[in-house]
């Protein structure tokens, strides 16, 4: 941790010389000039002071428990001339106020100053009234305990015990405490003792600056070049975008790649589903939803118009649990039927199912995701949405849902892949074919993409399988445990892992299976949460021109050069090398794909369109 720490501070001081040579500055209290001195005396009295209240820890007998991730400066004073009197004071650094303050621009040179700054640089405003001489401040952070204690009382509904969890959670157990370790002996002296940890605690000295996550919402500066440009979502090509999306779902499957493509189909068949006289109902999970959802204002309106709307909320999404609180009790406000779940199970599946009364018979349209229903992060996070007819596998969905409002009932599954149910042993199955055909001199390779590879049951399942011959090809983003390349163990087995503009979110399972290749998209990744503790969904894809899209974006994805590290055993995780003139950075490759397919799909239709003409 500490070598990481120590890691990241080098990159964060590289990051901050290559803005100078931008003439982007980052300046603290002491580097200022006097006209921006002038700027952040006035800036702090009318944007910041009035959020200020420092507690005075002279005068407290019980020290304040600090919120978890909350900035604190711990404040040294010295009240008399001959720094006989001192005081310590205890300030909170205010998070609904911008991290990242402007300064004047002048001479071309833009300046910004971290609010924990302008803070510094008005010390002696906020204490003046104790007339001190000499001032210091340093950051201090303390991290809790994230997991949700869940009270057992049965006489509390869940939505309630959810509730009072998250409030609570702000004031779990200590697990690291962060100081400026430049901070005077005497003060952190005290604020241990006040806070009463003790040396074996984890303690950790840091530096001037934390919550670096803050740094998403840096300002651009105006320096275009700087940012990246804006990426228009490309047309799907198969979608009339003034027709119906329902009636295309009749004519086939289709898939939609997000953030490559548009998410506003989504929305669009939730609006169509809502208005549609003939639609009787629709189900949908939901684990993490956009803060204003346009997804839970369509489902309300469904409700509305008459429609059963059931909607399976999470409330244990992690760090999301108030939002989907918010949600939840306004959706039942609203007239959804709003299920909390599965007990002892995090339901983590991506579907939606809409029945549709068509000729006396209720037909399924249902849509099957690797991410979540959130027009937000459909916008950074790569990820697949698989929109189908197909009623074998609807059919299956509706199972799924079935569940979801009686657990007491199980169900068969002949399409889906559900967790805790059949995903781990149905991939493990799968792999033992190829280990079967391999052996048996056929064809065998297994071709897999997700966040993270962590189940020791299925690797050392890939291991046998490399043993035997597989020819194994893997994309982690995340966490990969799996060694490759190691000889007798697992040199058949190849794994990348890339970085990049978007979120690699998606998760995909191929399978050469005898030249019958399977294509599987799911919501799990290979971890024992995933396999045996949350409700997932692994879909196959049976649609051809569908299942060919996959492989090529699969394709293009194992090909990067730009992007990609390599997972090996000395976890140094180095780049690829770039050939002379064949740089290959898939996410851009991808886009330029699913481009020429729309264009070529636009040419064949204006070329039909003016020989009907004719």
């Amino acid at each position: 941790m500490i070598e990481l720490q120590g890691d990241f501070e080098s990159t964060y001081n590289h990051i901050i010389a290559e803005l100078r040579k931008q003439k982007i500055h980052f300046v603290n209290e002491s580097q200022v000039t006097r006209e921006q001195s002038l700027f952040i005396r006035e800036y702090f009295k009318t944007k910041v002071r009035s959020d200020l209240i420092p507690i005075m820890l002279n005068q407290v007998k019980i020290f304040p428990e600090l919120k978890d991730q909350s900035i604190y400066f711990a404040v040294k004073m010295h009240a008399e001339a001959n720094n006989a009197q001192i005081k310590y004071a205890l300030i909170e650094i205010p998070r609904k106020l911008p991290r990242f303050v402007p300064l004047p621009v002048k001479d071309d040179k833009i300046c910004i100053m971290l609010l924990d700054d302008v803070i510094r640089a008005n010390l002696n405003d906020i204490f003046r009234t104790l007339h001190v001489t000499g001032i210091e401040a340093y950051t201090i952070k303390m991290t809790r305990d994230a997991e949700l204690d869940i009270d057992n009382d049965v006489s509390l509904p869940l939505l309630d015990k959810i509730s009072q969890s998250v409030k609570m959670r702000k004031m779990g157990d200590p697990v690291r405490f962060i100081y400026d370790k430049d901070m005077p002996a005497d003060l952190l002296r005290l604020v241990m003792r006040k806070l009463k940890l003790k040396k074996s605690d984890n303690l950790i000295g840091g530096g001037r600056y934390h919550n670096f996550k803050d740094f998403i919402s840096l300002p651009d500066f105006g320096h275009s070049e700087l940012v990246y440009q804006p990426i228009k979502p490309l047309d799907h090509p198969d979608i009339d975008s003034t027709g119906s999306i329902m009636k295309r779902m009749r004519q086939g499957d289709f898939i939609v790649h997000y953030p490559y493509q548009s998410f506003h189909y989504i929305i669009d068949l939730l609006r169509e589903a809502a208005i549609d006289p003939m639609v009787s109902s629709i189900r949908i999970t939901l684990y993490r939803v956009a803060f204003n959802s346009k997804v839970t204002n369509a489902l309300i309106n469904a409700a509305k118009n008459g429609k059963n709307v059931v909607v399976i909320i999470e409330l244990q999404a992690r760090f999301d649990e108030e939002n989907n609180i918010y949600w939840a009790t306004k959706l039942k406000e609203e007239g959804v039927k709003v299920i909390f779940g599965v007990q002892g199970y995090k339901v983590h599946a991506k579907l939606c199912l809409i029945t549709r009364k068509e000729n006396g018979k209720s037909i399924y349209y249902a849509n099957v995701g690797t991410g979540n229903y959130n027009e937000n992060t459909a916008r950074i996070y790569s990820d697949e949405g698989l929109f189908t007819t197909n009623q074998k596998i609807a059919f299956e969905i509706k199972q799924v849902f079935n569940f979801f409002e009686n657990n007491l009932r199980k169900y068969n599954y002949q399409h889906l892949l559900v967790s805790p149910i059949s995903n781990r042993k149905t991939f493990l199955r799968l792999i033992q074919v190829e280990i079967r055909n391999a052996k048996a001199g056929k064809e065998a390779a297994i071709f897999l993409k997700m966040n993270n590879l962590v189940d020791q049951q299925m690797i050392l399942k890939l291991y046998e399988a490399s043993q035997a011959g597989v020819k194994i090809r893997l994309i982690i983003r995340g966490i990969c445990c799996l060694i490759p390349g190691v000889a007798g163990l697992s040199e058949n087995i190849k794994a990348i892992a890339m970085i990049d503009r978007f979120l690699e979110h998606s998760r995909v399972y191929m399978f050469h299976h005898g030249g019958k290749e399977l294509c599987y998209i799911s919501s799990a990744d290979w971890m024992a949460r995933n396999l045996d503790f949350r409700i997932e969904v692994s879909c196959p894809i049976q649609d051809e021109k569908v299942k060919k899209e996959v492989q090529d974006i699969m394709e293009i994805q194992w090909k990067d050069n730009v992007k990609a590290r390599a997972h090996n055993a000395d976890l140094s995780n180095d780049y690829r090398k770039v050939r002379e003139n064949e740089s290959i950075r898939s996410q851009t490759e991808i886009y330029h794909y699913l481009q020429r397919h729309l264009t070529e799909v636009q040419q064949q239709q204006a070329l039909a369109k003016n020989n009907l003409s004719k």
